[in-house]
């Protein structure tokens, strides 16, 4: 053998050869070398984009605002409709409602979820938007009214009918009297009888129209949550058009199901309570008077 050569010891092939993605010209990493950082949004949020924690935010706070309107219906619809007597549902939501207007409860359970709700809702339409613009690589003002905006889903569209509807629903029911009067101890079902009363047809319409779109918007927006919708069928093409179709009657036949129970007690048995006569109806004629446009009719 040549003094210039060593003889070495045999050693073990390297047990872990170098991986390569599939479809991908680079591999991923060496082995020596460190895995890639995790990715973070631009939040600053590890792990998960934007549109991640708006979805979120979307879903979770409409479980709290069910919460609330679990109850809110029991105390307007249910209970009126079963005792068929303004005065003895009037007793019970007078017993209840402090629970959910109460300083602590009110924000947490009503208007926080229904202001995050919304502007989640909002917020990611317009990122989503944003987000086109930048794939498409729309700079000018001019570019981007050439892009399509994000398709607009039918409970998202009801979302937006529902949002000035809830608010003045609210304004009328609750900031009104807590303006005027500072609470609204005084304000029950009897006042909003004696507004169907006074209007029966502005009333009566608005009521209407707030209940059929609130009662489908959250009964298709939780069909959503739970994967109910016609469109995450994903059988067959025969068994998934009649799944569609299942799936379409059945939600829709829930929506007029709680439609046609909110508005038996609302309208049915609330709306045709009366006018209130004497000091009360003297004090909410002059709550509604405040209402503007619309008050001078009372």
């Amino acid at each position: 053998m040549d003094d210039s050569m060593q003889e070495l010891d045999p050693s073990p092939i390297e047990d872990s050869p170098l991986i390569i993605e599939k479809d991908s010209y680079f591999p991923l990493h060496s082995p020596s070398s460190p895995a890639p950082p995790a990715r973070s949004s631009s939040l600053g949020l590890s792990g998960h984009s934007l549109t991640w924690w708006l979805l979120r935010t979307q879903r979770y706070s409409s479980y709290a605002f069910t919460a609330f309107l679990t109850a809110h219906i029991t105390n307007v619809s249910l209970i009126p409709l079963l005792t068929r007597s303004l005065p003895a549902a009037d007793t019970y939501l007078l017993l209840t409602r402090p629970y959910y207007q109460s300083p602590l409860a009110e924000p947490l359970l009503v208007v926080a979820p229904l202001a995050l709700h919304i502007l989640s809702g909002a917020t990611l339409r317009l990122h989503r938007r944003r987000q086109t613009a930048l794939r498409y690589g729309a700079e000018s003002r001019a570019d981007r009214r050439t892009l399509a905006w994000p398709k607009l889903s039918g409970t998202s569209a009801l979302g937006y009918v529902l949002a000035p509807l809830v608010l003045g629903h609210a304004c009328v029911n609750r900031v009104l009297p807590l303006w005027v009067e500072g609470g609204s101890s005084s304000v029950g079902l009897q006042y909003v009888a004696h507004g169907f009363a006074k209007d029966p047809w502005v009333a009566g319409v608005g009521y209407a129209v707030l209940v059929a779109v609130g009662s489908w918007h959250v009964v298709w927006g939780w069909g959503k949550w739970l994967g109910w919708t016609p469109e995450e069928v994903g059988w067959e093409v025969e068994e998934r058009e009649r799944g569609k179709r299942r799936r379409w009657w059945v939600l829709n036949g829930v929506a007029a199901l709680v439609a046609g129970v909110w508005m038996a007690g609302g309208l049915g048995v609330v709306g045709r309570g009366g006018e209130m006569s004497g000091w009360l109806g003297r004090q909410y004629d002059g709550l509604y008077r405040r209402i503007p446009i619309l008050g001078r009719r009372y």
